[in-house]
Protein backbone atom coordinates (compact mmCIF):
# COMPACT_ATOMS: atom_id res chain seq x y z
CA UNK A 1 0.00 0.00 0.00
CA UNK A 2 1.40 3.18 -0.48
CA UNK A 3 0.74 7.04 1.47
CA UNK A 4 0.37 10.37 0.89
CA UNK A 5 0.81 13.19 3.47
CA UNK A 6 -1.24 16.04 2.84
CA UNK A 7 1.28 18.86 3.29
CA UNK A 8 0.07 21.85 0.64
CA UNK A 9 -1.93 24.27 3.22
CA UNK A 10 -0.70 27.43 3.82
CA UNK A 11 -0.26 27.22 8.00
CA UNK A 12 -2.22 31.04 8.29
CA UNK A 13 -3.42 29.82 12.07
CA UNK A 14 0.68 29.58 12.76
CA UNK A 15 1.96 32.95 11.43
CA UNK A 16 4.37 34.38 11.90
CA UNK A 17 6.30 30.87 12.16
CA UNK A 18 4.65 30.12 8.40
CA UNK A 19 5.79 33.29 7.02
CA UNK A 20 8.95 31.88 6.09
CA UNK A 21 8.44 27.95 6.44
CA UNK A 22 6.00 25.64 5.65
CA UNK A 23 4.11 24.06 8.15
CA UNK A 24 5.45 20.68 7.89
CA UNK A 25 9.21 21.72 8.00
CA UNK A 26 8.29 23.34 11.97
CA UNK A 27 10.16 21.41 14.60
CA UNK A 28 8.92 19.71 17.25
CA UNK A 29 11.22 17.37 19.44
CA UNK A 30 14.28 17.82 17.66
CA UNK A 31 12.75 17.22 13.93
CA UNK A 32 10.29 18.73 11.50
CA UNK A 33 6.78 17.48 11.99
CA UNK A 34 6.71 16.05 8.49
CA UNK A 35 9.48 13.54 9.29
CA UNK A 36 7.97 12.13 12.58
CA UNK A 37 5.14 11.01 10.11
CA UNK A 38 7.77 9.69 7.31
CA UNK A 39 9.29 7.72 10.16
CA UNK A 40 6.02 5.97 11.79
CA UNK A 41 5.07 4.76 7.52
CA UNK A 42 8.44 3.70 7.23
CA UNK A 43 8.04 1.71 10.78
CA UNK A 44 4.66 0.34 9.52
CA UNK A 45 6.08 -0.61 6.13
CA UNK A 46 5.63 1.86 3.80
CA UNK A 47 7.83 2.30 1.23
CA UNK A 48 6.44 4.91 -1.41
CA UNK A 49 5.02 7.98 -0.31
CA UNK A 50 3.84 10.71 -2.22
CA UNK A 51 3.48 14.52 -0.76
CA UNK A 52 1.82 17.09 -1.86
CA UNK A 53 3.27 20.92 -1.61
CA UNK A 54 2.38 24.44 -2.81
CA UNK A 55 2.93 27.11 -0.16
CA UNK A 56 6.31 27.65 0.39
CA UNK A 57 6.38 24.37 -1.20
CA UNK A 58 10.34 23.92 -2.57
CA UNK A 59 11.36 23.90 0.89
CA UNK A 60 9.95 20.38 1.71
CA UNK A 61 11.82 18.16 -1.39
CA UNK A 62 14.96 20.66 -0.79
CA UNK A 63 14.53 19.44 2.82
CA UNK A 64 13.06 15.68 2.46
CA UNK A 65 14.97 14.88 -0.93
CA UNK A 66 13.89 11.80 -2.81
CA UNK A 67 13.12 9.89 0.95
CA UNK A 68 16.76 7.84 0.99
CA UNK A 69 17.93 9.29 4.40
CA UNK A 70 15.04 7.58 5.84
CA UNK A 71 14.73 4.62 4.36
CA UNK A 72 11.57 5.50 2.01
CA UNK A 73 11.19 6.68 -1.70
CA UNK A 74 9.67 10.21 -1.52
CA UNK A 75 7.60 11.62 -4.52
CA UNK A 76 5.77 15.24 -4.69
CA UNK A 77 3.12 16.32 -6.17
CA UNK A 78 3.71 20.11 -6.94
CA UNK A 79 -0.12 22.47 -6.26
CA UNK A 80 1.85 25.83 -6.20
CA UNK A 81 0.65 26.83 -9.36
CA UNK A 82 -2.61 25.33 -8.85
CA UNK A 83 -3.09 27.16 -5.01
CA UNK A 84 -3.40 24.44 -2.54
CA UNK A 85 -6.38 22.12 -3.92
CA UNK A 86 -7.92 21.22 -0.64
CA UNK A 87 -7.67 18.04 0.77
CA UNK A 88 -9.49 15.89 -2.31
CA UNK A 89 -8.56 18.18 -5.14
CA UNK A 90 -4.98 17.23 -3.62
CA UNK A 91 -5.44 13.40 -4.14
CA UNK A 92 -7.39 13.52 -7.13
CA UNK A 93 -4.19 14.88 -8.48
CA UNK A 94 -1.81 12.67 -7.33
CA UNK A 95 -4.20 9.62 -7.87
CA UNK A 96 -2.35 7.92 -10.41
CA UNK A 97 0.24 7.49 -7.80
CA UNK A 98 -1.81 4.64 -6.12
CA UNK A 99 -2.63 2.62 -8.91
CA UNK A 100 -5.86 2.08 -8.65
CA UNK A 101 -5.67 0.31 -5.24
CA UNK A 102 -6.37 1.44 -1.93
CA UNK A 103 -4.02 3.94 -0.28
CA UNK A 104 -3.65 6.09 3.38
CA UNK A 105 -3.65 9.76 3.71
CA UNK A 106 -1.93 11.35 6.71
CA UNK A 107 -3.36 15.55 7.38
CA UNK A 108 1.08 16.83 7.73
CA UNK A 109 -0.23 18.97 10.46
CA UNK A 110 -1.87 16.39 13.10
CA UNK A 111 0.68 14.46 15.41
CA UNK A 112 -0.16 11.13 17.02
CA UNK A 113 0.69 7.73 18.17
CA UNK A 114 -1.68 5.71 15.90
CA UNK A 115 0.19 2.65 14.49
CA UNK A 116 -0.20 3.21 10.49
CA UNK A 117 -1.28 -0.22 8.83
CA UNK A 118 -0.27 -0.76 5.22
CA UNK A 119 -2.49 -3.83 5.02
CA UNK A 120 -6.27 -2.58 3.40
CA UNK A 121 -8.16 -2.26 5.67
CA UNK A 122 -11.55 -1.69 3.46
CA UNK A 123 -14.28 -4.66 2.96
CA UNK A 124 -15.98 -5.23 -0.41
CA UNK A 125 -17.24 -1.81 -1.76
CA UNK A 126 -16.52 0.20 0.95
CA UNK A 127 -15.14 3.51 -0.10
CA UNK A 128 -13.46 5.14 3.28
CA UNK A 129 -11.67 3.65 6.22
CA UNK A 130 -11.71 6.58 8.51
CA UNK A 131 -9.30 6.92 12.48
CA UNK A 132 -11.52 9.25 14.79
CA UNK A 133 -9.63 10.41 18.26
CA UNK A 134 -11.82 11.78 21.36
CA UNK A 135 -12.86 15.55 20.84
CA UNK A 136 -10.29 17.97 21.44
CA UNK A 137 -11.59 21.09 23.52
CA UNK A 138 -11.45 23.41 19.74
CA UNK A 139 -14.28 20.38 18.28
CA UNK A 140 -16.08 19.19 21.39
CA UNK A 141 -19.19 18.40 19.28
CA UNK A 142 -16.98 16.17 17.36
CA UNK A 143 -17.72 15.23 13.07
CA UNK A 144 -18.79 11.94 12.89
CA UNK A 145 -20.40 9.07 14.92
CA UNK A 146 -19.46 5.94 15.38
CA UNK A 147 -22.09 2.88 15.23
CA UNK A 148 -20.52 -0.89 14.91
CA UNK A 149 -17.17 0.12 12.97
CA UNK A 150 -19.40 2.06 10.66
CA UNK A 151 -19.33 6.26 10.20
CA UNK A 152 -22.12 8.41 10.27
CA UNK A 153 -22.85 11.93 9.92
CA UNK A 154 -25.29 11.56 12.64
CA UNK A 155 -25.47 9.73 15.91
CA UNK A 156 -25.18 9.49 19.87
CA UNK A 157 -21.45 9.33 20.03
CA UNK A 158 -19.95 11.48 18.02
CA UNK A 159 -15.97 11.85 17.50
CA UNK A 160 -13.16 14.19 15.80
CA UNK A 161 -12.08 13.00 12.66
CA UNK A 162 -8.54 12.56 12.72
CA UNK A 163 -6.72 13.59 9.37
CA UNK A 164 -5.70 9.76 8.93
CA UNK A 165 -7.74 7.94 6.06
CA UNK A 166 -8.01 4.78 4.04
CA UNK A 167 -9.51 5.45 0.44
CA UNK A 168 -10.19 3.57 -2.47
CA UNK A 169 -9.87 5.26 -5.82
CA UNK A 170 -13.33 4.67 -6.63
CA UNK A 171 -14.24 7.67 -4.20
CA UNK A 172 -13.01 10.03 -6.45
CA UNK A 173 -13.53 8.30 -9.44
CA UNK A 174 -14.33 10.54 -12.73
CA UNK A 175 -13.87 13.56 -10.78
CA UNK A 176 -12.02 16.48 -12.24
CA UNK A 177 -8.65 17.88 -11.14
CA UNK A 178 -9.38 21.64 -9.26
CA UNK A 179 -10.11 22.56 -5.41
CA UNK A 180 -12.64 20.72 -4.15
CA UNK A 181 -12.90 19.78 -0.31
CA UNK A 182 -13.41 16.19 0.79
CA UNK A 183 -16.10 16.12 3.61
CA UNK A 184 -18.54 16.55 1.39
CA UNK A 185 -17.37 13.21 -0.82
CA UNK A 186 -17.09 11.21 2.56
CA UNK A 187 -20.87 12.59 3.24
CA UNK A 188 -22.30 11.02 0.49
CA UNK A 189 -20.43 8.12 0.78
CA UNK A 190 -21.82 7.79 4.83
CA UNK A 191 -25.17 8.04 3.36
CA UNK A 192 -24.54 4.70 1.55
CA UNK A 193 -22.81 3.12 4.58
CA UNK A 194 -19.86 2.82 2.56
CA UNK A 195 -17.80 4.24 5.21
CA UNK A 196 -15.99 2.08 8.18
CA UNK A 197 -13.90 3.54 10.44
CA UNK A 198 -12.14 2.84 14.60
CA UNK A 199 -11.88 5.31 17.77
CA UNK A 200 -8.34 5.60 18.45
CA UNK A 201 -8.14 6.62 22.37
CA UNK A 202 -4.58 7.40 22.03
CA UNK A 203 -2.00 10.33 21.93
CA UNK A 204 -3.70 12.48 19.33
CA UNK A 205 -3.59 16.38 18.26
CA UNK A 206 -4.06 19.23 16.03
CA UNK A 207 -0.98 20.93 15.68
CA UNK A 208 -3.10 24.09 14.54
CA UNK A 209 -1.46 27.07 16.63
CA UNK A 210 1.76 28.15 17.55
CA UNK A 211 0.50 27.09 21.55
CA UNK A 212 -0.51 23.37 20.28
CA UNK A 213 3.08 23.40 18.65
CA UNK A 214 5.28 24.42 21.39
CA UNK A 215 2.92 22.10 23.96
CA UNK A 216 4.06 19.08 21.86
CA UNK A 217 7.98 20.47 21.46
CA UNK A 218 8.05 20.36 24.86
CA UNK A 219 6.35 17.19 25.71
CA UNK A 220 8.76 15.33 22.92
CA UNK A 221 11.76 17.11 24.11
CA UNK A 222 11.00 15.93 27.59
Amino acid sequence: MKAMILAAGHGTRMKPLTDHTPKPLLKVGGKPLIVWHIEKLKKAGFKDIIINIAWLGDQIPKTLGDGSQFGVNLHYSDEQKDGALETAGGIIKALSFFDGKPFLVVNGDVWCDYEYCNQNPLKAKQLAHLVLVNNPEHNLEGDFALNNNTVKTEGENKYTFSGIGYYHPNLFKKLPQGKRPLAPLLREAMGNDKVSGEHFAGDWRDIGTPERLTELDQDLSS
